[in-house]
C-alpha cells in the first residue's frame, strides 16, 4: 500500500473540508477515493468539486468498496459507533469524528470489537490533542514538573451560538438529533483534554441549562465540579449564549500552576515552577505567610501560526497524517478510537447529575443514563 485510500461517511460541515484537504494533497500519505452521503445536494456538490471519487448515497456500498481502506465517520452523532463498527467488521481501518457516540454503552461495545481487530487501526479526530501548548502541559505533567494534582479548573464561555445557528438544521439542538447541546456538540475536544490532562475524576456534580435564552431543547448552559481519587477537585464551565466569552484553563499541582488562555487567533501558556513543591516546603516552613520561590515559562502561538494551523493546513490534517502513517508505518496514534469513551462518560456523568440532581460516581450507570436519555428523546421535539 503506496498510501491509504480515505473513503469518507458524511460530507456535511466536517466531512466536505476532510473531503477538499485530502484531495488538495495535504496528507501526502492519504489519498481520497469515494464519499458518501444521503442528502442529494450533496452529492451533487461531490461531482461538480472532487475529481476521481467514487460518490454512494448508501454507505454500505462503500463499505464494499476495495478501492477504500480507512473509513472516515462524519455522520451526526448517533450513528458514529453504528457505523464505525461496519466498517470494522469490513475490514477498514476507521477514524471516527467526535464525540464517538452520544452514550458510553454504545462506545464501550464498539471498543471491544475494535480491539478484537488488532490488524486495524481505530482511530478519533482529537484534533486539540495536536496544538502545540496543549502537548507541552501534556509533557510537563507527565513529566513530574507539575507534581501531584490538585486542582483543574476550565471556563470555556467563548462557544457563542445564535439562534440562528441551531435554526440551520432539524437536528441541531434536538435530543434526538444530536443527543445533547454544548455537552457533546462543542465540547468534546475540551472534555478530552480536560482527561487528558488532568485524568478521569471519581465522581461528578453538575448543574445544567436547558434552552438559557435560545428556543432549543437541550443544554447551553452548564457548571460541573468533579472529585478525584487523590483528593484532587474541578471545575468546568461551558455555555454558547455567552459573547465575547471566556477559554482559560488552570491546572494547579504540589510543583506549581499552568495557564492556557485562548483568545481568536492567539494562545498563551503561564507555567510557574516552584523552586521546591508546596507539600515539601509545608514541612519545613516556619514563616507565617510565606512565599514559595518560583521560576515563570511563558509560551506562545501567534496569529500565523495559528491561521496555518488552524486554517490552511487545519489541526485535523495533522490528525489524518499522524493516522495515515499509523496505517503505513506503524507510527502511534496521537489519539486512539478506544480513547473517546473517556470524554464522553464526563458528558454522561454530567447530564446524569443534571437530570436526576445528584453526584454520580464513575464508572457511570451506563443502563440508568441510556434510560434517562432516551425519556428526553421521546419528550422532544
Amino acid at each position: 500500500m503506496q498510501k491509504v485510500r480515505y473513503g469518507i461517511v458524511g460530507i456535511g460541515k466536517m466531512g466536505h473540508t476532510h473531503a477538499l484537504k485530502l484531495q488538495a494533497g495535504i496528507d501526502k500519505n492519504g489519498a481520497l477515493t469515494a464519499v458518501c452521503d444521503v442528502a442529494g445536494e450533496r452529492r451533487t456538490w461531490a461531482e461538480n468539486k472532487l475529481k476521481d471519487v467514487k460518490i454512494y448515497s448508501d454507505y454500505r456500498e462503500l463499505l464494499e468498496d476495495g478501492n477504500v481502506d480507512a473509513v472516515v465517520v462524519a455522520t451526526p452523532h448517533y450513528a458514529h459507533p453504528v457505523i464505525a463498527a461496519e466498517a470494522l467488521n469490513a475490514g477498514k481501518h476507521v477514524l471516527t469524528e467526535k464525540p464517538a457516540g452520544v452514550y458510553t454503552k454504545a462506545v464501550r461495545e464498539l471498543n471491544g470489537l475494535a480491539q478484537k481487530k488488532s490488524g486495524q487501526v481505530f482511530g478519533i479526530m482529537y484534533n486539540q490533542r495536536t496544538n502545540p501548548l496543549y502537548k507541552y502541559a501534556k509533557e510537563l505533567i507527565d513529566g513530574g514538573e507539575l507534581g501531584e494534582l490538585k486542582r483543574i479548573n476550565w471556563i470555556i464561555t467563548n462557544w457563542y451560538r445564535p439562534q440562528a445557528y441551531y435554526n440551520q438544521g432539524g437536528w441541531r439542538g434536538t435530543w434526538d438529533g444530536e443527543g445533547g447541546g454544548v455537552l457533546i456538540n462543542q465540547c468534546p475536544h475540551q472534555l478530552d483534554i480536560f482527561q487528558w490532562l488532568g485524568g478521569m475524576p471519581s465522581k461528578l456534580k453538575c448543574y445544567l441549562k436547558e434552552g438559557a435564552n435560545r428556543d432549543i431543547e437541550v443544554e447551553n448552559d452548564v457548571t460541573f465540579y468533579t472529585e478525584y481519587k487523590n483528593g484532587a477537585s474541578g471545575i468546568f464551565v461551558t455555555s454558547t449564549h455567552d459573547f465575547p466569552g471566556t477559554n482559560r484553563l488552570e491546572i494547579d499541582g504540589c510543583g506549581g500552576r499552568l495557564v492556557i488562555e485562548q483568545n481568536l487567533l492567539s494562545e498563551k501558556l503561564t507555567f510557574e515552577k516552584l523552586k521546591v513543591k508546596e507539600d515539601e516546603f509545608n514541612k519545613t516552613n516556619e514563616k507565617f505567610m510565606p512565599r514559595i520561590p518560583m521560576t515563570r515559562v511563558v509560551k506562545r502561538t501567534n496569529a500565523f501560526q495559528n491561521a496555518v494551523r488552524l486554517g490552511l493546513i487545519g489541526q485535523h490534517m495533522n490528525i489524518f497524517r499522524n493516522f495515515s502513517r499509523a496505517v503505513l508505518f506503524g507510527e502511534k496514534l496521537i489519539a486512539p478510537g478506544i480513547e473517546g469513551i473517556n470524554g464522553l462518560m464526563i458528558s454522561n456523568a454530567a447530564y446524569l447529575s443534571g437530570w436526576t440532581g445528584t453526584e454520580v460516581e464513575f464508572p457511570i450507570d451506563e443502563e440508568k443514563f441510556l434510560a434517562e436519555l432516551n425519556k428526553k428523546r421521546g419528550e422532544g421535539r
